[in-house]
């Protein structure tokens, strides 16, 4: 880095200097130090420390993370960073997912991508979550990046398999695209014949939740060209017969998304199909298994002695199942599967898996709201989360959806995983109480964050009275990111919550007797803050225009869809040092 380039910063982008003699290295020095910096968070910290450390963290920075595209401008971010390679852009609220946040709302990567063009024309790297992409962007994106390498799209609408088409078509370099749980316009698998004949650059390769078939002799091609292929995720298309073909061409993955698993095979087929996964020696993460005939889940038995990460979450499994599996997985540390395996599935955890750290069990049937869990193979209990903590002492993650919980059974789990960083544990049914004693899960709680003293994020659900929000506030100081549905009882609820967690990052909240006064208490702490959500609460028009009036450098968004002006429905405040943004459609009012 020369001593000429290091000084290109402007006034405009320079913090308040605090400049200390003994802070001083030579430039070669600090180039040297910072490469080795590789987290957002800590660059960040670096930048602040004086003039001379910001202006070379700005020069030598490589890769942005952006995690509201509305916080900042692209015009500022190409401003303060000219080298940029790799952006991560994150859109609309996570409530997006759950059809919270109406369809043309914003979040369009078209601005980001024409500033990226002019800018960065190396970049090299775009993983884009729940942003607006339409395919005229895809296009743009492959033929403005000549050097362009890994596209990720999460969460993402707006697109079809034309935009595919583009990326592979012009992307000559590209080694990652990473298409996963995107609302896409599925025009068939033409376009994975786009891929010119000459290209074998692809390491990662993920198309598992497209619906329509794929030409799989153009994938078949592909994937015995690319033989640095180290991830391949097909969706349900593709059979067992097709599935051994291209294990047979990359026995060097470490990572599997399988496609179909109930094909009828004969005695032939399914030998050659577990001589296939025998060679797969370096398997690592095993997901798919969209229809299962238990029949062939022996051919899985080679490759799950070295599973870390088992995806099961599009599986439907029985206890009985999932307990031959995992009784071949001792180093399993990530479980994802839906609560079809009941509490005799979760036992089987619980006795396989003592590495475990991360559990998430997803609802096979989340809108029957009749299907109780001792109806068959319907849904799993506090019991079953039990025996999961009891054999699964590193368990630190959970996201543990059920239709019935007790206070005493979340205390146990706890009490016996007591480093976990993430809770999440959403009872189906709004406000359910204890099912045993009838109590609010107040109790339940106030043990998680009293017992687990790294928790950064937390989900609470059930009957829950304000006892649980003074709990949060008194004991989890270390909370980043809190979401909320059906719960309290008054606005001292979340005002112990703005008062009690000096870390909070990310408030979401829903269907809560929330008002302006639990809005307002906030005034010192959302600036500190990425966003807060709030629907389906008390908030009023003005509460809100108050806020906007008192802290001008908050964005305080009101989505409209009803013409009641005065209920906020649905309100969305986050800090930006772009100011109010600029497309927003005529049912946001930005005050």
């Amino acid at each position: 880095m020369a001593s000429k380039r290091v000084r290109k910063s402007t006034a405009d982008d320079e913090p308040e200097e605090h400049q200390n003699a003994n802070l001083r290295f030579p430039d070669e020095v600090l180039e040297r130090v910072l490469v080795f910096v590789d987290s957002h968070k800590d660059r960040s910290s670096v930048s602040l420390v004086c003039k001379d450390w910001y202006t070379a963290e700005r020069w030598s920075r490589t890769r942005v993370f952006i995690g509201n595209c509305y916080s900042v401008s692209p015009e500022i971010v190409v401003r303060r960073f000219p080298n940029i390679r790799s952006v991560t852009l994150k859109g609309k609220p996570r409530f997006s997912d759950f059809d919270l946040v109406p369809p043309n709302w914003g979040a369009d990567v078209s601005p980001w991508l024409v500033a990226f063009a002019s800018a960065y024309p190396f970049l090299e790297e775009l993983r884009l979550k729940r942003m607006a992409v339409t395919d005229e962007s895809l296009d743009f994106l492959a033929r403005s990046f000549t050097g362009f390498r890994a596209l990720s799209l999460l969460s993402c609408d707006g697109f079809s398999t034309n935009g595919l088409a583009s990326v592979a078509s012009h992307c000559r370099n590209l080694t990652e695209m990473d298409i996963q749980e995107n609302r896409i316009e599925d025009n068939g698998g033409s376009w994975l014949s786009c891929f010119p004949e000459s290209f074998t650059s692809l390491e990662a390769l993920n198309f598992a939740n497209l619906r329509n078939e794929v030409n799989f002799d153009s994938l078949e091609r592909l994937v015995s060209r690319c033989k640095s292929l180290k991830v391949l995720k097909v969706n349900k298309s593709i059979t067992l017969e097709q599935l051994q073909r291209l294990l047979v061409n990359a026995p060097q993955l470490t990572e599997l998304g399988i496609g179909s698993f109930s094909q009828d095979l004969s005695d032939h087929q399914y030998a050659d199909l577990n001589s296939a996964f025998n060679n797969c020696k370096n398997l690592r993460i095993l997901s798919g298994l969209w229809e299962v005939a238990s029949i062939y889940l022996p051919a899985l038995y080679p490759v799950c002695e070295n599973l870390i990460f088992l995806n099961l979450s599009y599986a439907v499994l029985q206890s009985f199942e999932l307990a031959k599996l995992l009784s071949h997985c001792p180093l399993l540390r990530q479980l994802w599967v839906q609560d079809t395996v009941g509490d005799k599935g979760l036992e089987a955890v619980g006795k396989s898996c003592p590495l475990l750290e991360e559990l998430r069990v997803f609802p096979a049937y989340p809108f029957d709201q009749d299907l109780l869990p001792e109806a068959g193979p319907g849904g799993v209990t506090e019991s079953g989360f039990v025996a999961v903590s009891r054999g699964c002492p590193r368990l630190c993650y959970t996201l543990y959806f059920c239709r019935q919980m007790t206070n005493a059974a979340v205390a146990e789990v706890v009490s016996n995983c007591p480093g976990f960083t993430h809770f999440r544990l959403c009872i189906m049914n709004p406000c359910q109480p204890d099912y045993l004693t009838n109590e609010p899960m107040d109790e339940a709680f106030g043990a998680v964050v009293k017992t687990c003293p790294n928790l950064r994020r937390l989900s609470i659900s059930g009957l829950l009275t304000d006892r649980t929000f003074e709990f949060i506030g008194a004991h989890a100081k270390n909370l980043e990111t809190l979401s909320v549905a059906f719960a309290g009882s008054s606005d001292r609820g979340m005002q112990y919550i703005l008062h009690g967690c000096p870390k909070l990052r990310k408030l979401e909240i829903r269907d809560s007797p929330f008002g302006n006064a639990a809005l307002l208490s906030g005034l010192e702490r959302y600036e500190s803050m990425r966003s807060l959500w709030m629907s389906a609460c008390n908030v009023t028009m003005n509460g809100c225009r108050l806020l906007a009036r008192e802290m001008p450098r908050l964005n305080v968004e009101v989505i409209r869809e009803d013409g009641d002006d005065t209920h906020a429905e649905k309100v969305y405040v986050y800090r930006s040092v772009a100011g109010p943004r600029r497309d927003a459609p005529p049912f946001v009012l930005t005050l």
